[in-house]
């Protein structure tokens, strides 16, 4: 149906995976499998070690966790991340999942092993029935359609 497993080249390490904290809870937290230092008004991707599965009409969306402004000064820099049906066991990484951080404060930071930095929410979507040119295989991760 959907769900979290670990990415081939993170197997050999031992982490949680993804889980929903209560039993009303939408989103599943997300945390980091190695620590990252994000320089102020810089970019970093945080690895997650995770991959996700879905059916074909849905779209995992990952968020900030409310957390992360205050603690941390970091956010994901275009708000929300989306990971495709398809991007899962592509060719190019396996699907591992990576979570782009951006650091608006005036200091660096350092964001641990094991923080939860983001919640990933499963939705349904809708198409629209004109897709002529559609592509049909991916390759690759952050930009990898438009290429």
């Amino acid at each position: 149906m959907r769900g979290f497993e670990k990415a081939k080249q993170y197997e050999h390490l031992t982490f949680e995976l993804p889980k929903r904290s209560t039993k009303h809870s939408a989103g599943y937290d997300i945390a980091l499998i190695e620590a990252v230092t994000i320089q102020p008004g810089e970019i970093a991707l945080g690895v997650t070690g995770i991959k996700a599965y879905m059916q074909n009409d849905e779209v995992l969306k990952l968020y900030p966790r409310s957390s992360l402004p205050k603690r941390y000064h970091l956010t994901i820099p275009n708000n929300v991340g989306i990971i495709d049906k398809d991007y899962y066991s592509n060719s190019d990484n396996d699907g591992a999942i990576f979570v782009s951080l951006y650091n608006f404060g005036k200091d660096s930071v350092t964001v641990k092993k094991g923080e939860r930095v983001a919640q990933g929410i499963f939705q349904k979507y809708l198409v629209s029935p004109e897709e002529s040119d559609v592509i049909t295989t991916r390759n690759g991760g952050f930009g990898s359609t438009g290429k």
